[in-house]
């Protein structure tokens, strides 16, 4: 598989993202739903956003572990929240997670009125390999 990045501006760097991914030669892709940060026996989070971030993030890697793939295979990766004035302050953890795996991916982020039940964040990812 190979991925080539496009990015007509330097400015996405510094928000640790790509305007585009191309995705050449893939043998398959997966297709992950929005994780959150939801517990093992199924219970919500009501913590913090830091730690909510730290949990969602966790639970994503072990749905793209488990599956076979690599975390640097995540070419999409759509961020929602509850209150981007609860996660702005709180980017670099995500920012450190994306550096620390190599990743390069398109992102969208939105704000939205609620998730489900106490969550305050949500990673939807598309991965390949």
């Amino acid at each position: 598989m190979e991925t080539r990045s496009i990015n007509p501006w330097k400015w996405q760097d510094e928000r640790s993202y790509s305007q585009a991914v191309e995705v050449k030669q893939a043998n398959s892709t997966l297709y992950i739903s929005g994780q959150a940060a939801i517990y093992p026996d199924g219970i919500s989070s009501n913590e913090d956003m830091p730690s909510q971030i730290k949990l969602a993030l966790q639970n994503l890697k072990q749905v793209i572990t488990e599956a076979g793939y690599n975390l640097n295979g995540i070419v999409r990766l759509n961020i929602y929240t509850t209150s981007t004035a609860e996660l702005w302050p709180n980017f670099p953890i995500f920012q450190d997670w994306i550096a620390k795996h190599g990743i390069k991916q398109a992102t969208s982020m939105l704000e939205v009125k609620s998730l489900f039940e106490t969550l305050k964040v949500e990673f939807e990812a598309t991965v390949v390999k």
